[in-house]
């Protein structure tokens, strides 16, 4: 069981969540800086809504495209993967049902000024919070080159709140399993 501030919980390919597991303390992204009705646990929408709004007032876009997720909506999306592009695919890029980090209300994607968030890379948005999220306590959780340690492929736009640990893990070039070790 999730403790309620239990920001450090490592949900992967290895550890899950309940299939009925919803946390109780979710929260309505504003939707100046959400796509309609994306939920964060409390202390991350408190978090994100400041990282977002720093970000505007320097001149950058960031916007939640996908937070929140339950263990029913994960599954249609796997899925969905798993259709157009094959089991071997879709672990790379798509957690099972259970396996995402979506669903403990900790993680969101994002995107950015240019409205994409598969070419979030490219925009000024990508250099500026992957420099700053730490700050908020967020930390980008599928860096390059960390495949075989995360076991999912590089994704620009997936953030993960953690908490205080997010400037450790920034200066230390962590995952967070590394810094769970």
């Amino acid at each position: 069981m999730i403790k309620n501030n239990d920001y450090l919980i490592l949900i992967n390919k290895v550890h899950e969540l309940a299939y009925n597991y919803v946390p109780h303390d979710l929260k309505r992204v504003s939707s100046k800086y959400a796509a309609e009705n994306k939920y964060l646990r409390k202390k991350a929408k408190k978090k994100f809504e400041k990282l977002c709004s720093k970000a505007y007032k320097k001149g950058y876009r960031i916007k939640a495209i996908s937070a929140y997720r339950d263990y029913e909506y994960q599954k249609e999306l796997f899925q969905q993967y798993v259709k157009e592009k094959g089991s071997a695919y879709a672990l790379t890029c798509s957690a099972k049902p259970g396996h995402s980090e979506h669903q403990t209300g900790l993680a969101v994607d994002v995107e950015g000024s240019n409205n994409d968030y598969n070419n979030f890379i490219d925009t000024k948005e990508y250099i500026w919070l992957k420099d700053n999220a730490h700050k908020y306590g967020f930390i980008l959780r599928y860096p390059l080159n960390k495949e075989h340690i995360t076991g999912y492929k590089f994704e620009p736009w997936h953030y993960r709140f953690v908490g205080k640990a997010a400037k450790k893990i920034y200066k230390n070039k962590l995952t967070l399993e590394e810094y769970l070790k």
